[in-house]
């Protein structure tokens, strides 16, 4: 059976030009890769996992002083059933927390990128969930570094694409399923929005992506790999060379469905004034251009997020 490979970070360092050759194979057949050796402490992950739960574990009135009503979830907490995947019958059963980029508040991007709330009632969230969002986001941009070498663009093509991004961290809780028939997944099949997408720690199986033989292929990690894919705008801006793969997240068939299920995804985003038309190493006879019109990553942003329901 076919299985997402999982590739070693540090080998960019001393095996580059195989490493490269591996990770682009990687994400042009599956859109996922699970990468190893990339640093980020153990500590600082367990410490945010810990917050977040404590986080959780309040009292749902505690948890919706942090709910913004109108925002479209932009920041701090959205409760249960109200994201819902594109063309989903039933509404994506968990609740979440969202950290974005800390900016100075006279930034020309201030407009569409709130600040950030944090819970007063837990210590160590605003530490360890804003440490792991930088965390992510410098391995983010390493990933992208090898990406952009593998389809002929300069190493650091998209630095200055993504430092001001309009990327998240999301803290996400599923409840145990506890009812006999439940409608729904857990979360539903879906593609993601944003450049790339790196997945640290999720305390349980669940999640699959559809392959393309139409087959649902479950990922596990092991050790410290983090699960990284692609998303929708790194698609387009790639002219479909990397796909952005279906995915979701099952009930497990076994007692862990009855745990909770805690995932903390970071959304790299790429700055919102970036233009997502393909790019010209993209573009080929075998492989033309699948986009007429222009649109910016926030252009982009806002139609997809009023199609899940969050605006």
């Amino acid at each position: 059976m076919k299985k997402v490979p999982t590739l070693d970070i540090r080998r960019y360092e001393t095996d580059r030009a195989a490493f490269v050759a591996e990770l682009g194979a990687a994400y042009q057949e599956f859109g996922f890769c699970c990468i190893s050796g990339h640093g980020i402490p153990r500590e600082l992950i367990d410490g945010a996992y810990d917050a977040f739960q404590r986080f959780f574990a309040l009292p749902t009135d505690t948890k919706m002083h942090y709910h913004l009503a109108g925002s479209g979830g932009a920041r701090g907490y959205t409760p249960y059933k109200v994201e819902t995947a594109k063309d989903s019958k039933h509404a994506d059963l968990k609740e979440f927390w969202h950290v974005g980029r800390e900016i100075p508040r006279d930034s020309k991007f201030a407009d569409v990128m709130p600040p950030n709330l944090w819970p007063v009632e837990v210590d160590t969230f605003k530490e360890n969930g804003y440490g792991l969002f930088e965390a992510l986001d410098q391995l983010g941009s390493r990933v992208l570094r090898v990406l952009a070498l593998h389809i002929g663009l300069p190493e650091r093509f998209f630095d200055d694409k993504i430092d001001q991004g309009n990327s998240i961290l999301r803290p996400i809780h599923y409840p145990p399923i506890t009812e006999a028939n439940v409608p729904n997944v857990r979360a539903g099949a879906h593609e993601d929005i944003n450049f790339i997408t790196l997945l640290v720690g999720a305390s349980a199986e669940g999640l699959e992506v559809l392959t393309r033989e139409g087959e649902w292929l479950p990922i596990t990690t092991e050790g410290d790999a983090i699960v990284v894919n692609i998303g929708d705008m790194l698609q387009r801006l790639t002219n479909h060379v990397y796909p952005s793969t279906t995915h979701r997240v099952v009930n497990p068939p076994n007692d862990n469905a009855r745990k909770p299920r805690y995932s903390v995804p970071y959304f790299l985003h790429p700055n919102p004034d970036v233009v997502l038309d393909p790019l010209p190493q993209t573009i080929t006879a075998e492989n033309p251009s699948r986009y007429d019109t222009s649109i910016t990553s926030h252009e982009y942003l806002m139609q997809r997020l009023r199609e899940i329901k969050l605006i």
